[in-house]
């Protein structure tokens, strides 16, 4: 690509876009629902699982642990290897896990709302790339590598509305699908089983929590969109 459309593409990150009209907003709304049910979930769920172990990562990091690898599997499995530290730490880095994707839907919709919508595929690009750097030979290779050059044919090369509706479409999916893979793993997250381990305290207590944050947050990011 020309220096100059780089360039062109890289200002827009700081400058402000229209936010879409509430009926358009509710159609992306009902498409990234549409991604998160049975069938397309098996495809989607992978870019749930990055935000996952990508938060471990993130918050392992910031309580000083050594980030050691990420694998991201065929089965929508991840792990995230860190070094050793206090209690209180590993039990902050079990917890931000399934709320990872809520977290960073939040902070897209927040993006969106302050009328930076284009910020949210360039915040897309640099959490990818960060990612990039522990990501060991896994499944998660191809994944990462996938969605990472679609967000940035979509920065470099997309229309303006395309890369509005994209980055909308982005933020609806994380927030959508944080409750969903919330849903499914319940009680069984390993998370849970790894809390319950350092605390005590019952799985279902931390599935519980996770659902009331995800939920949360969905509502929170809602009003943010609309």
């Amino acid at each position: 690509m020309p220096h100059a459309a780089v360039l062109a593409s890289a200002r827009q990150i700081g400058e402000l876009q229209a936010p879409l009209p509430d009926a358009s907003v509710l159609l992306i709304a009902l498409a990234a629902l549409a991604a998160v049910l049975p069938g397309v979930w098996l495809v989607t769920r992978h870019v749930t699982v990055m935000a996952h172990e990508g938060a471990h990562a993130m918050i392992g990091s910031a309580v000083g642990r050594r980030v050691g690898a990420v694998r991201l599997m065929r089965n929508a499995d991840g792990v995230t290897s860190l070094g050793d530290g206090g209690a209180a730490g590993s039990v902050l880095i079990g917890i931000v896990g399934y709320l990872g994707p809520s977290a960073f839907g939040v902070g897209a919709a927040g993006l969106i709302h302050a009328g930076h919508i284009i910020a949210v595929l360039w915040a897309g690009l640099a959490a990818l790339a960060l990612l990039m750097i522990p990501l060991r030979a896994s499944f998660g290779v191809v994944t990462v590598a996938a969605v990472f050059l679609l967000l940035a044919l979509l920065a470099f090369a997309g229309t303006l509305q395309t890369q509005i509706v994209s980055a909308y479409a982005v933020t609806w999916f994380l927030l959508l699908s944080s409750v969903r893979i919330v849903l499914l793993r319940g009680t069984s997250a390993g998370d849970a089983g790894i809390l319950q381990g350092l605390t005590r305290i019952p799985a279902g207590f931390w599935y519980r929590l996770w659902l009331l944050g995800t939920v949360a947050a969905l509502c929170y990011g809602a009003v943010l969109l609309f």
